[in-house]
């Protein structure tokens, strides 16, 4: 007993490929084609295919029919859309407003540099209060030491 033939139909915008066959692996392989295109939907089952009769006639042979385009449809649709001519108001609102932030990132900036700059001189002149108190102890104990060491 022959298979059962089915009709199977794809398109690629210019023409239409029928093709009779039992299942959708030989016609895909009768389209010559190695993805399986069924499953996004290019390829169709079509038992009402137009071009079913001959197809039917030659089984796993590839019906190849023209499509016609319509050239009128194809165009311009309306007139492109105007550019504008400057900043709408909203972008010119933003625009000052970062304008704004920035200016007041960069003085809190400033206001926190010299700060820590004030402090850094703080920390300096402790330091060498500290270094001068450290070297007269110091001075002081050496000399004591010095002392004691010849008495004993």
């Amino acid at each position: 007993m022959a298979p059962r033939l089915k009709l199977f139909e794809w398109s690629d915008g210019f023409h239409r490929f029928t093709v009779a066959a039992s299942s959708r692996p030989k016609a895909l392989a009768a389209w010559g084609i190695r993805q399986d295109i069924f499953a996004s939907g290019l390829a169709r089952e079509a038992p009402d295919a137009e071009d079913a009769e001959a197809a039917r006639a030659r089984p796993g042979e590839v019906i190849e029919r023209g499509l016609t385009v319509d050239i009128g449809k194809a165009g311009r649709r309306g007139a492109p859309p105007r550019a504008r001519k400057g900043a709408t108001p909203a972008q010119q609102n933003r625009a000052q407003r970062l304008a704004e932030e920035l200016k007041a990132l960069d003085q809190a900036h400033a206001d926190s540099a010299a700060a820590v700059r004030a402090e850094m001189k703080g920390l300096e002149a402790r330091a060498a209060e500290e270094k001068a108190r450290f070297d007269k102890t110091r001075a002081r104990l050496v000399r004591d030491l010095a002392r004691a060491r010849e008495k004993l």
